[in-house]
């Protein structure tokens, strides 16, 4: 029974978060995903698992292009152990809401969507994460805060049934 109330309380606090976009609406700088990401972008990082262990650094080289409707990013990942890995978003500014964004890239899972407000983006998606050799499907939820000089940072919960595994911590800068 005391396992089980444990696990219950365990549930509610996973599941609570008091962010909310709203709440930087008038914090500057204005984040614009598709000016901040347009050209040579930066970032470095860390994946910490649900205990703050780092499990893993990176360092991730971004090229970003903008038509006036999609945004390309195109990253190029070196891991601290020397794997490499690529990834391409397509981002789309919803036309109707220009505070609305939606995506996509190899290995997410259906659609990507964030809302960007003031300095701040939130962004949800599914994603077959490697462990291994073995694949698994999580949930991001991404916070990014764009900060003065050019900076973002990026803190994102990666969950699987509703647990975190662990957390990305990113900074990015604009080159």
């Amino acid at each position: 029974m005391r396992f089980f109330g444990v696990l219950l309380l365990g549930l509610f606090l996973n599941s609570c978060s008091s962010m909310n976009l709203k709440d930087f609406e008038n914090k500057k700088p204005v984040l614009k995903l598709e000016e901040y990401f347009k050209g040579k972008t930066i970032a470095r990082g860390v994946f910490e698992d649900r205990f703050g262990t780092i499990k893993k650094s990176f360092k991730v080289f971004i090229d970003g292009t903008w038509d006036g409707k999609y945004l390309i990013l195109k990253e190029d990942f070196i891991y601290d152990d020397g794997t490499k890995d690529f990834r391409e978003w397509k981002i789309e500014k919803d036309p109707k809401d220009p505070n609305k964004y939606s995506g996509y890239a190899e290995g997410v899972i259906g659609i990507a969507s964030g809302s960007v407000s003031g300095n701040a983006f939130n962004w949800k998606y599914g994603f077959k994460l490697d462990i291994g050799s073995t694949k698994i499907n999580v949930k991001f939820d991404d916070w990014m805060f764009l900060q003065e000089d050019g900076y973002l940072i990026n803190i994102a919960k990666v969950k699987k049934f509703g647990f975190t595994l662990g957390k990305v911590i990113l900074f990015f800068e604009k080159k």
